[in-house]
């Protein structure tokens, strides 16, 4: 019947969580009614169906497809289950996403160890994994870099891949931690075969701060003349508020799937995803202190005078007329030292830098909403993505598979405290896969040959030279003492501005080797050559560059080797090898022709990992253990910001169990050691400065907030060089349990180490546990759902790019929110 399917499991069904203004509330509620009036559920011969005909299966194992039972093909390109797979990796499915109430990555933590996230001022692009940046992929090819451009979304995925190490030679050159691999909602259901009638499903939600959204989704097949064809259409629209004060969310996010079966043995699988986004970065408090984050005492002042033209803005040319706003090491305070030292005191700010002091000053308790985002600022991303996959499957058994892949961004980022940019990237790939599976009396075989082309083109251009966060006082806002005038709103004065492309021609190769008496090998290797061609503009930066064009090509070699044995009682032990070739981009996917020159925009990462996973009761019980090492090669080239060269050592524990059709509980543990092998080899670190760096000399913080002190810190240690707001250790436990009668309840609780904000551990970020709940009744095809974030009202942190700014900002986090669903399938 064309909605078996869609009833099958129907304790698990959940709406679809998101975002949409007040005033399309009574647009929603009428979209709901009307459905629910006039669409019926309908049977393969074309009749109307309440339920499903007698003798029809229905089965609910309350498992919300979150067993790893299925082939998931985005670790290493065979078709192998999560328990096969000789690689610490985890999903998370529509259904978890739709019942634990997940609508950012940062939920994620809750579902999958080894993933925890710095902020990267308030935007949640993608996962910290293992403790550095992660890369973010769809449908297995590797989109844009997206720091903090804009939200990755959620809602609009059939399910989402997280895989913690560098990825398999099929995909290309990635980064060193690992990836989240989004597969969108697809026309086809579970056994590949297109669906026998249309479904879909309607849902609006609401929530605190005025949370809103409306979603809609349609499946089904149709036909062209004889030609059969799947569909799978999302959209997904937001208007949002927010509990930070100057904050709102505005989204549009529309997502299409087609299959089609052109032969019997060729099919061509197409569509794409569209987002607009419009929002603001969030950079948190400023003026940050052991205080504020204790107790939330906050030292009020404004800063002096800058804007000598009345204009209301603060420009470049009218800080440098005034003195030094940056003040570096000692040097200005007679220690003449690279390092902060005693010479760092009151009477060296008071005279030598009389206009960093603040006005007025006194303290008060500072309210959680009061953050760095002002009235003007903005970020506006529009994201095209696209792909067009053409399936050859020979009676053999030979697949040919040729991947069309598109991505492309263009963004703009306005931040009032001093800070602008832009991109206007897109790349696209082009992959050829053929693999042949071979089955004798000794196991079976898969091979794969993959070669292709990457290109991507950008025009990037930034503005951070008179980035000063504490000139603001947050109880007021932003005013003619603090407001920048930024390099994107005079088209001026950028930090840089540069333009360019990179192609990357790559060759990989793959072994599968599944033998009868339980041994399993996985070897790969892959070779890129990678042309760049880099220009700055020199007209448009206040600084020229020592280089201002190059052009280059680097080649580098990835391996991996992985071997797992089946034993009794339902264990795998495993161990993998592998280096992998990374791109050293910028926050645009830009590579800058100093580093072109330099030869420094390829390097490469190496990873041992060991672990064991078994799958027990019939497949309802999973649990996985890994332990491993991995670190950049090169120590020398690193991107502070989306690329670092650090060194991981951790373990991942997780169990997933289906106790039986009611009842699923998840549970996770992570251990994570980072350290920056950059900072580490050159025995310092550059940092901006904040009071708890210079307080044994300073005893009045109000004395640098006009400006931004810098130094750079001694690194003497590992420990000196940890890298700051990833936890040591994090636990995570999840369930959930549907009732008979239509209600089900879920629940997580992720617990978090205390940490450091910053490099120089002078400001330390409190531990916390943070609870989820939530509640959903389904009453025929309509479903109502309550979820309550942060239950406990626990007051907690996020750093923020520690590296540079953990001692200067740090991020809020929201109190206990509340989101409510009304949700119609058809």
């Amino acid at each position: 019947m064309a909605n078996i399917d869609r009833l099958q499991d129907t304790h698990d069904i959940a709406p679809h969580q998101g975002r949409r203004g007040r005033h399309f509330g009574m647009m929603a509620a009428g979209l709901l009614a009307c459905t629910a009036l006039t669409t019926p559920v309908w049977a393969q011969d074309g009749a109307p169906v309440d339920a499903p005909a007698p003798g029809d299966e229905i089965i609910v194992t309350g498992a919300l497809n979150a067993l790893p039972d299925k082939d998931v093909g985005s670790i290493f390109g065979f078709a192998k289950t999560l328990v096969e797979t000789p690689r610490s990796a985890s999903t998370v499915s529509s259904e978890q996403i739709e019942r634990f109430g997940i609508t950012d990555i940062y939920d994620l933590v809750a579902q999958a160890p080894g993933t925890f996230t710095n902020s990267f001022f308030g935007v949640g692009g993608a996962l910290d994994i293992r403790g550095t940046p992660g890369e973010v992929y769809f449908r297995g090819v590797r989109r844009l870099d997206n720091p903090g451009n804009y939200p990755t979304p959620i809602g609009a995925s059939d399910r989402i891949d997280i895989v913690r190490g560098p990825a398999s030679p099929i995909y290309g050159p990635s980064k060193t931690g690992g990836y989240m691999n989004f597969v969108p909602k697809s026309a086809r259901v579970k056994d590949g075969s297109l669906l026998t009638g249309p479904e879909g499903e309607l849902s609006y939600t609401i929530g605190s701060w005025n949370r809103n959204v409306l979603k809609a989704e349609l499946r089904g097949p149709a036909k062209i003349g004889t030609a059969e064809f799947g569909y799978s259409l999302y959209a997904e629209v937001e208007d949002s508020g927010s509990y930070y004060d100057n904050m709102s969310t505005n989204q549009t996010i529309l997502q299409a799937a087609f299959d089609s079966q052109i032969t019997d043995n060729f099919r061509i699988e197409f569509g794409g995803m569209y987002q607009k986004y419009s929002g603001q970065q969030n950079g948190g408090w400023n003026r940050l202190t052991q205080a504020l984050v204790d107790n939330g005492t906050y030292i009020t002042g404004s800063a002096q005078p800058v804007d000598a033209n009345g204009d209301g803005q603060l420009s470049q040319q009218e800080f440098s007329a005034i003195g030094d706003f940056n003040p570096f090491g000692s040097f200005g305070c007679g220690g003449g030292s690279v390092f902060a030292n005693a010479s760092n005191n009151d009477a060296c700010y008071a005279t030598n830098y009389p206009w960093l002091g603040l006005t007025n000053v006194g303290t008060t308790k500072l309210s959680r909403r009061k953050v760095l985002t002002g009235k003007n600022d903005l970020l506006v991303n529009k994201a095209k993505t696209a792909y067009f996959d053409m399936i050859f499957n020979a009676d053999s058994g030979l697949e040919i598979k040729n991947q069309f892949f598109y991505d492309g961004i263009d963004n703009d980022n306005e931040n009032s405290y001093g800070f602008s940019q832009f991109h206007k990237s897109w790349v696209i790939e082009d992959k050829i896969v053929i693999s042949k599976s071979f089955d004798s009396s000794a196991g079976k075989f898969s091979f794969q040959v993959s070669p292709s082309v990457r290109y991507t083109k950008f025009l990037h251009g930034d503005d951070f030279n008179f980035e000063y966060f504490h000139r603001v006082d947050l109880t007021k806002g932003y005013d003619a003492l603090s407001d920048r005038l930024l390099s994107t709103e005079c088209d001026c004065d950028y930090s840089n501005y540069l333009k360019g492309h990179y192609t990357d021609y790559g060759f990989a190769g793959l072994a599968d080797l599944d033998f009868n008496f339980g041994l399993g090998i996985i070897l790969g290797a892959r070779y890129d050559d990678i042309s760049v061609d880099s220009s700055f503009i020199p007209t448009k930066m206040n600084n020229l560059p020592a280089v201002t064009s190059a052009k280059g090509s680097k080649g580098g070699w990835s391996w991996t080797a992985s071997a797992s044995y089946k034993m009794p009682f339902g264990l795998i032990p495993y161990a993998t090898a592998s280096r992998q070739s990374t791109v050293i981009a910028g926050q645009g996917s830009e590579i800058d022709a100093g580093t072109v020159a330099a030869n420094g925009f390829i390097t490469a990462s190496k990873m041992v990992e060991g672990g064991v996973k078994g799958s027990w009761l019939g497949g309802q019980l999973y649990a996985a253990l890994s332990v491993y090492q991995q670190e950049r090669t090169d120590h020398n080239i690193q991107s502070s910001t989306v690329n670092q060269s650090v060194q991981t050592k951790g373990l991942e524990a997780e169990f997933r169990w289906s106790v039986d059709r009611h009842f699923l509980i998840t549970g996770a543990y992570t251990k994570t050691k980072v350290v920056n092998l950059t900072f580490l080899d050159s025995g310092t670190a550059f940092s901006f400065l904040g009071y708890e760096d210079l307080k044994a000399s300073l005893t009045d913080p109000s004395l640098i907030f006009g400006g931004q002190p810098g130094a750079l810190l001694p690194i003497g240690s590992k420990n000196d060089a940890r890298r700051a707001g990833i936890p040591e250790n994090l636990y995570s436990l999840t369930g959930t349990y549907s009732f008979d009668s239509g209600l089900a309840l879920s629940a997580s609780v992720v617990k978090v180490d205390s940490v450091f904000s910053g490099q120089s551990q002078a400001v330390k970020l409190p531990g916390y546990a943070l609870v989820d709940l939530g509640a959903s009744y389904q009453l025929d095809n309509w479903l109502f759902r309550l979820v309550v974030k942060n239950a406990t009202n626990e007051k907690y942190f996020r750093a923020n790019f520690t590296e540079l700014f953990g001692s200067t900002i740090v991020l809020p986090e929201r109190p206990r929110s509340f989101q409510a669903t009304v949700s119609y399938k058809f």
